[in-house]
């Protein structure tokens, strides 16, 4: 009686030890899996509003994949630009218009389009985005082809049929004035690039001199 029941203490004893052992075993394939990426969602609809826009603009890829397309690529370059400029004086800004891209129902990005400012477009990335997902506050040169863009969604603005393709960053526009530019950020830019031409022109000359004391050096030893 006593060599049955030890026989099923020991039975039993190797069940939840196997069991035990497959959850070990089974744990960090789950925990794997749980940990594994989740791919970044895809834009499907872009919603626009501000001055004068009584009810808020829709575009969807499925309404209008080209129109959509347009509207993306005015903003979504911004997500991890560095930003380029400051921020012009209220009255030189123009009407604001607020771009928001979205999956679905879930917002993914914000940004703040100015087609009408001074000097040509701004673009204005605000530091709290959706989802409470926090980026660097920055200001943009906006494409010239922005205020076409927004007028062909249905934003009551004037046509611009003479308008530049621009790229990323389009530039800062058209009959741009002195008073219009930010002294400050514009030198800043300019002595950014002259610290990067004079770093570029050293490493070339430092690898000049190198090269020509080698030559000496193997010109001195066969003499």
């Amino acid at each position: 009686m006593v060599r049955g029941a030890m026989k099923r203490f020991v039975s039993a004893a190797g069940v939840i030890a196997l069991s035990a052992a497959l959850a070990i075993g089974l744990a960090p394939g789950a925990a794997h899996a749980d940990a594994a990426p989740k791919k970044p969602a895809k834009p499907t609809n872009i919603q626009i509003a501000g001055k004068d826009i009584d009810e808020t603009i829709v575009i969807t890829i499925l309404s209008s994949k080209r129109l959509f397309g347009s509207l993306l690529s005015e903003v979504n370059w911004m997500a991890s630009a560095r930003p380029q400029t400051t921020a012009l004086k209220a009255d030189k800004l123009g009407p604001k218009y607020t771009v928001t891209v979205l999956a679905n129902k879930t917002a993914l990005q914000s940004y703040e389009l100015y087609p009408m400012a001074a000097g040509g477009p701004r673009a204005h990335r605000p530091a709290k985005q959706p989802g409470n997902k926090k980026v660097t506050d920055g200001w943009f040169y906006g494409r010239l082809t922005m205020s076409e863009t927004l007028r062909v969604s249905g934003v009551p603005l004037k046509a611009k049929p003479d308008v530049v393709n621009g790229g990323i960053g389009g530039g800062i526009g058209e009959n741009l004035s002195a008073e219009d530019l930010d002294p400050i950020a514009e030198v800043n830019g300019f002595l950014g690039e002259m610290r990067r031409l004079f770093l570029l022109n050293g490493a070339v000359l430092i690898s000049i001199m190198v090269g020509l004391a080698g030559i000496a050096f193997l010109i001195r030893r066969r003499v």
